[in-house]
């Protein structure tokens, strides 16, 4: 790995990855990629996580190349050297900041979304100048070899690499100085890749999901929530980063839900859900346990059916559940959806900031003070109003946790979308 590293160090260190035109190249190049190698790619995603063709490319493929328009469009000015405000000593110079490649970077990927949550973070690097290794997620075998058969065949080989292998591949990377390292994945792993970066005090982007709360009011149209709880719960079988993880509402709200989502559940996936090429498996046999393990002692309203050997868990809705029983103490990350019943949006708003803050926040009513008053009381990555997922799909808004960026005067950023209760159409964006 030292080795590897080194020789990439060195690919940077000639300069060649820094002019415009040969990021510009390289992008293209990359773009060519997807197109290209896109049978193979969808290809790849149903044999890892049982996606249909039309949920892996808009789930994945569509949003990369977004990414890659709008980086190539965007990138000339972005490079540009920003003047800045002079004072009365400096005003005869020149004052103005300029923006510079890290160096080497390496990105690990994530399983859940494992085309996009690697080629991603690669369109960025790439445009910002940098040489980068890959290690994609050994838990999504067909898509990290797919990436080390193409990469290599588009990109410059000796910028740009892809290593692939499990635990003591990525052991031994972390061991190596980075000049950045983005993670995407648990907040477990990423515990030990900050670890490893502080030995030699390298920049970490780190991703890393939660439990993304889903308050539904009384006053709201209901139909309109359910079908949208529905649509981004058990998007990828529930293993989403942004997904969410668990249901506030009152308690009289409870059965209804359950009936609209059970209804909803069959418009998407049909009476037989097993066999529907629209619903995706749980990636490998320990999570599947680790989902069905949740599922221990609690009620279930709708769903609960599984079966081991082909990793199936089907939609499910779980009522009256304990705030403090197994499944609400971690992200499910799968197709089970808790409802917890509380008695207003007073104590929605003390539930939710006893807990860790969240990745996402939705919030349904059709009281838009109530929809103000959410967002000012609690504290969360992004908030969505009267729908879910959808503040991801814009570039123009910031993603991530509350500590994961901030303001320049220090305050935490959060990215907010409302949207109205009216239906309407809405395509299948990625995340992690």
């Amino acid at each position: 790995m030292e080795q590897l590293v080194s020789r990439v160090r060195a690919a940077f260190q000639t300069g060649r990855s820094r002019p415009l035109s040969f990021r510009l190249q390289q992008l293209r190049a990359l773009q060519r990629m997807v197109q290209e190698c896109q049978k193979e790619i969808l290809g790849a995603l149903a044999q890892d996580l049982h996606k249909s063709e039309f949920n892996a490319y808009s789930q994945e493929v569509v949003n990369v190349l977004g990414e890659l328009d709008h980086v190539l469009d965007n990138l000339p000015e972005w490079i540009t050297p920003e003047p800045v405000k002079k004072n009365f000593l400096t005003m005869m110079d020149e004052a103005y900041v300029h923006s510079e490649p890290l160096g080497v970077v390496l990105i690990i990927g994530a399983w859940n979304y494992p085309f996009v949550l690697s080629i991603q973070p690669l369109i960025g690097a790439i445009a910002a100048g940098n040489a980068v290794i890959v290690k994609p997620s050994e838990l999504s075998e067909k898509t990290a070899t797919l990436l080390a058969k193409i990469l290599p065949q588009y990109l410059d080989k000796e910028l740009y690499c892809v290593i692939n292998g499990g635990v003591k591949e990525t052991t031994e990377l972390l061991k190596q100085r980075f000049d950045h390292i983005l993670y995407t994945g648990s907040t477990g792993v990423g515990r030990i890749v900050m670890e490893a970066a502080a030995k030699h005090l390298t920049p970490v982007t780190l991703e890393l999901g939660g439990k993304s709360p889903c308050y539904i009011d009384k006053d709201c149209n209901l139909d309109i929530a359910c079908r949208r709880v529905t649509w981004g719960k058990y998007m990828n079988c529930g293993q989403t980063c942004i997904a969410p993880d668990y249901i506030l509402c009152e308690p009289s709200l409870q059965s209804q839900i359950v009936e609209k989502i059970k209804e909803t559940v069959k418009e998407f996936y049909g009476e037989e859900i097993k066999k529907s090429p629209d619903y995706e498996r749980i990636i490998n046999l320990r999570h599947f346990k680790r989902v069905t393990n949740l599922l221990e002692g609690q009620k279930i309203a709708f769903g609960g059916e599984t079966d081991e050997a082909t990793r199936y868990i089907a939609p499910t809705v779980l009522t009256d559940v304990n705030p403090n029983s197994k499944v609400m103490q971690e992200e499910i990350f799968g197709p089970v959806l808790p409802i917890v019943p509380v008695k207003s949006a007073d104590e929605a708003i003390q539930f939710i900031n006893q807990r860790e803050k969240p990745l996402a926040l939705y919030v349904f009513s059709n009281n838009n003070k109530l929809i103000k008053r959410m967002i000012e009381e609690t504290s969360s990555g992004g908030v969505t109003g009267n729908d879910v997922i959808m503040h991801f799909t814009l570039n123009s808004l910031p993603f991530g946790g509350v500590e994961s960026r901030t303001h320049p005067d220090g305050k935490s950023q959060e990215t907010i979308t409302e949207m109205t209760c009216g239906e309407r159409s809405r395509g299948n964006p990625s995340l992690g």
